[in-house]
C-alpha cells in the first residue's frame, strides 16, 4: 500500500526556540534517518513517500505554522492530493493543530461535487488523514536532530498511518489513538495529549493493541467507478470545482460572531452593532453562535432588523451553537421563534468550524455550479460530507417516533408510532400509511412493515440502491439512483 505524506507544517515538524516548521526536505529526510527502519517494522507493506512539493510560500521554509493558514491553502492542500491521487492509495496529511479542525472540515467539501441534491456526481475514494501533535516529533541537539522522546507526535505519526489501511473513503482526523471525521472534529486542548473531539459523532477507528472500526459508520464513498476520483473524468469535475473555489475564497468574507450576555435593552445592543459592522466591512457571510438550541437575543427587535439586512444584501446566515454537542432545529422556543421569519438558516448540529467552512466553500463555488440562493441554501442544510446529521434522506429504517425534513422547505415526514407514517406540507397531509411500522427500503422499492412483518405498502420498483431523498420542490419524497446515471422518481403518495 502507497502512502504520500504531505507535511504542511505545525508542531509536529518543528524545531527551535520558539518553536519554527522546518522545511519539509529536512523533516523528510531526518524522519528517514531517524524511524525509517522503526517505521517500515511496525507497518509492513506499507510504501511511504514524503512528499515536498507543496509550498505555501516562496520564502523560508515553505511550510506554514497552522495559524498562518489562509483558506485558500485549503485549496492548495486538495490540490496537492488531486496531483498524486494516481500514485498512492492514501495520504497522511501533517498539519498543525491550531486550524487543523477547520482544514479537516474544508477538504471533503473541496475533493467531492455533489449536484443540487446533495448527491454526490464526483467522490473521494481513498483516505485523507490529517495528524499532528502538541509537542515536535524532533529536537535540535548539538549533535543534530533526535528524537523527541517526550512527545504525542510518533504515535499520531505511526496511529495516522496505521489508519490508511482500513481505506476509509473520506477525510478523517487523526489523534491520541482516535480517528474522528474531519468534518465532525473540534480541537479541545492545548495542554491534553487528547487534543481533537467529536461532540456529535463516536470515532471512526481506535488503536490500541492493533487498530479497530469504531462506533460512526463511514461514509460509503463513491456509488460507482465512474464516480470515484481515481476515474479521470471525475477528477476533472472536482479540479474544475477546485479553480472555482481557489480563485474566489479569499473574496469569502464569513464573520463568526458569538453570542453573549450583555444589556439587550440598550438602543444598539452590542451583537446587532456587531453584525451591522460586519455588513459595513464587507462580510459575505455570517456564523451566529446562539446559545443553546440557537437562541439569539432579540434585543428589543434589533436583532431581528440586523439579520433582516444581511438579508436584504444577499449575505447568509447560518446559527450554529455555542455549546460543544448543541444542535440548532427549529428555533421553537420563544426567545428564538422570531428568528424563522429573518432567512437565516439552522445549522442543525454542524459545528461552528464546519459551518463556517461549508458556507465560504459552498458560496466560492455556487457561480461555477449555476446554485441561486435557494439552492445554495438547502446545500447548507443537506449533509454533504458527513458535518451533520442527515435530515432530508433515509440511509436505514425510518422507525416509528424518526422523521425526514425537506432541506428545502416545510415538508416532513414524521412516522407516529400510533398513526404511521404521514406526509405533511405545514398543516396540510399529503399522504398517510396504511398504519404503524417502519419504512424500509428492501429489493428497490420503499415498503412500510408492520410489527409482525406484514407489508402495509409498497411503493412502485425503482433502481437498486435508490436513495430516498425527502424534497419540497416538488413536495414529495423520491427514490433516486445515487450513482447519478439515472434519476427515476417515486413520490408518495404513489
Amino acid at each position: 500500500m502507497r502512502i504520500c505524506i504531505i507535511n504542511t507544517g505545525g508542531t509536529i515538524s518543528c524545531t527551535g526556540q520558539p518553536l519554527v516548521p522546518m522545511p519539509s526536505d529536512r523533516f523528510a529526510a531526518a524522519v528517514r534517518d531517524l524511524l525509517g527502519p522503526a517505521l517500515a517494522a511496525s507497518l509492513p507493506g506499507l510504501r511511504l513517500h514524503f512528499d515536498t512539493g507543496l509550498r505555501f510560500s516562496d520564502q523560508g521554509p515553505g511550510t506554514l505554522d497552522s495559524t498562518d493558514l489562509r483558506p485558500s491553502d485549503w485549496c492548495r492542500m486538495a490540490a496537492r492530493v488531486l496531483d498524486l491521487y494516481d500514485d498512492h492509495d492514501a495520504f497522511v496529511i501533517l498539519h498543525g493543530t491550531d486550524t487543523m479542525d477547520y482544514s479537516g472540515a474544508a477538504l471533503p467539501l473541496l475533493l467531492n461535487v455533489f449536484d443540487d441534491l446533495g448527491l454526490a456526481r464526483a467522490a473521494l475514494s481513498k483516505p485523507v488523514i490529517l495528524t499532528g501533535a502538541q509537542l515536535p516529533l524532533l529536537r535540535e541537539t548539538p549533535q543534530g536532530l533526535v528524537l523527541n522522546a517526550g512527545s504525542d507526535a510518533l504515535a499520531n505519526l505511526s496511529g495516522a498511518l496505521a489508519m490508511t489501511r482500513l481505506r476509509l473513503p473520506e477525510v478523517a482526523l487523526y489523534f491520541d489513538g482516535r480517528l474522528w471525521r474531519g468534518s465532525r472534529a473540534l480541537k479541545v486542548s492545548t495542554r491534553r495529549l487528547a487534543g481533537f473531539a467529536s461532540p456529535h459523532l463516536p470515532s471512526l477507528a481506535e488503536a490500541g493493541i492493533g487498530i479497530w472500526h469504531g462506533a460512526a459508520a463511514p461514509l460509503p464513498g463513491p456509488a460507482s467507478p465512474a464516480q470515484a476520483l481515481d476515474d479521470p473524468a471525475a477528477r476533472a469535475l472536482v479540479r474544475a470545482q477546485l479553480e472555482a473555489v481557489a480563485q474566489g475564497i479569499d473574496r469569502q468574507r464569513v464573520v463568526q460572531i458569538p453570542a453573549v450576555p450583555a444589556d439587550h435593552r440598550s438602543a444598539a445592543p452590542l451583537l446587532a452593532q456587531m453584525i451591522e459592522g460586519a455588513l459595513a466591512s464587507g462580510a459575505t457571510g455570517l456564523v451566529l453562535e446562539g446559545f443553546g438550541e440557537g437562541n439569539i437575543p432579540a434585543g428589543d427587535g434589533a436583532m431581528r432588523q440586523a439579520l433582516l439586512h444581511a438579508q436584504a444584501q444577499g449575505v447568509t446566515t447560518l446559527i450554529a451553537s455555542r455549546a460543544i454537542g448543541g444542535t440548532v432545529g427549529a428555533f421553537h422556543y420563544a426567545a428564538g421563534a422570531w428568528i424563522v421569519d429573518t432567512g437565516a438558516i439552522a445549522a442543525g448540529d454542524m459545528t461552528p468550524v464546519a459551518a463556517l467552512a461549508k458556507l465560504m466553500i459552498l458560496q466560492a463555488a455556487a457561480a461555477h455550479h449555476g446554485w441561486d440562493r435557494s439552492t445554495l441554501a438547502a446545500l447548507l442544510t443537506r449533509s454533504l460530507v458527513g458535518e451533520s446529521a442527515l435530515q432530508d434522506r433515509m440511509t436505514g429504517p425510518l422507525w416509528p417516533g424518526q422523521a425526514l425534513s425537506a432541506a428545502d422547505g416545510a415538508l416532513r415526514l414524521w412516522n407516529d408510532p400510533d398513526d404511521g407514517p404521514v406526509l405533511r406540507d405545514g398543516g396540510q397531509v399529503l399522504w398517510q400509511g396504511a398504519g404503524p411500522g417502519r419504512l424500509q427500503m428492501l429489493d428497490g422499492r420503499l415498503v412500510l412493515i408492520a410489527h409482525d412483518g406484514a407489508r402495509l405498502w409498497t411503493s412502485p420498483p425503482a433502481v437498486a440502491g435508490a436513495v430516498p431523498v425527502l424534497t419540497a420542490h416538488p413536495p414529495v419524497l423520491r427514490l433516486i439512483d445515487p450513482s447519478g446515471r439515472v434519476a427515476p422518481v417515486t413520490a408518495l403518495p404513489g
